[in-house]
């Protein structure tokens, strides 16, 4: 066995939501389950504002008493102005009252998801940082690491717009539209306490989200339709009272989807799956979604309750329907909008192979933010 070598049966690439549900489920499900995760130790990240329906994930997850007690910020629905004035739209309600969306501190949020996790008797490793997939006999059976060879049953990638094990493989992905860059950023102070409800307002030139996060601060989020940069220093309007906390990052929000989520050895989840501009406003809800089915699909495949080749067809498809649908969605809603580019289907050309019963090297990401 060479230098941190190990065997689990599901290797988990990633900490954020979708890694972690998928290792909550696989644990739960008696399988020995490993995560890895880059960062040594959870960080600020978009994707704060949850939908009302994450509570159920969240319940079947184990997480639901914990992220009810962390003291999230709650919000009954969000502001949007999109071609049109400013028009508040709650989420609805029942006989208990309004139903609230969390806004979740993101480190807080994926930490208790870890923790979960840990409860279960699944294996973290962080800071370790997944450099190339493990090939033999057409399947993947493990990655190399920075600490290591580890192998595995199932390897699932939940790396996000990483896409570490896609990349390594050379899998195609179907591209809708043209190329889109969001850019975020935090903004702090005392005037945060004004954006208790989030707001979503389009112009011109794209749209702006607004967030209060945490009691003094404030997330944003920009999307200019022609994918250029804000100026140096810009952020919302509203917020430049506020100091800013630190530059603004870009992500790459472009939507694409890939061709086969799911095939020997390997299981796709959350953004390293699918991939949408933040205006579908549920993130977070599919990166859980999708880890908790991958989770479901590495425990059939290894117990032998469905051929895998079968699991992994309905997932691929499962996955491509609910990209399809939101991409339908997202250009009904920016076609309410002159002049904003559509989802025109353009596919992605693979990298090429790996080497067979070889070491695939990762290839440079233009992805991360």
């Amino acid at each position: 066995m060479t230098r941190g070598e190990a065997t689990c049966e599901v290797l988990v690439l990633g900490g954020g939501p979708a890694g972690a549900a998928a290792a909550i489920t696989a644990a739960a499900a008696g399988l020995s389950v490993t995560l890895i995760e880059r960062d040594a130790s959870p960080r600020p990240a978009p994707g704060e504002s949850l939908h009302p329906g994450v509570q159920p994930l969240l319940r079947q997850l184990g997480v639901e008493g914990a992220v009810l007690a962390a003291g999230f910020l709650r919000h009954p629905g969000h502001v949007v102005r999109w071609g049109g004035a400013d028009q508040y739209q709650p989420f609805g309600a029942d006989a208990a009252g309004p139903w609230l969306g969390f806004q979740a501190w993101r480190p807080t949020f994926d930490a208790l998801l870890l923790d979960r996790a840990k409860s279960l008797g699944v294996t973290v490793r962080r800071p370790c940082r997944p450099t190339g997939v493990v090939v033999a006999g057409g399947r993947v059976v493990g990655v190399e690491t920075t600490s290591g060879r580890l192998t595995a049953g199932v390897v699932v990638d939940a790396t996000g717009r990483g896409r570490a094990v896609s990349r390594w493989l050379g899998l195609t992905w179907r591209q809708s539209g043209p190329a889109r860059r969001a850019w975020y950023g935090y903004a702090s102070g005392p005037q945060a306490a004004a954006f208790a409800v989030p707001a979503l307002r389009a112009d011109a030139g794209g749209w702006t989200w607004v967030a209060r996060v945490r009691p003094e601060t404030c997330a944003w989020t920009r999307m200019n339709f022609d994918a250029t940069r804000p100026a140096a220093g810009w952020r919302p309007p509203e917020l430049a009272g506020m100091a800013a906390d630190g530059p603004a990052r870009g992500a790459d929000v472009t939507w694409r989807a890939a061709d086969r989520p799911a095939g020997p050895g390997y299981v796709l989840a959350g953004d390293a799956a699918a991939a949408l501009d933040p205006a579908a406003s549920h993130g977070v809800l599919k990166a859980l979604m999708s880890g908790i089915a991958a989770g479901r699909l590495a425990a059939d495949a290894r117990r032998g309750a469905v051929p895998e080749r079968v699991a992994a067809e309905h997932y691929s498809h499962w996955v491509g329907d609910w990209f399809d649908r939101d991409v339908s969605r997202l250009d009904e809603l920016y076609a309410r909008l002159p002049g904003t580019p559509a989802g025109t289907p353009v596919v992605t050309p693979a990298a090429g192979p790996p080497p067979p019963g070889g070491f695939a090297p990762p290839g440079r990401s233009e992805d991360r933010p």
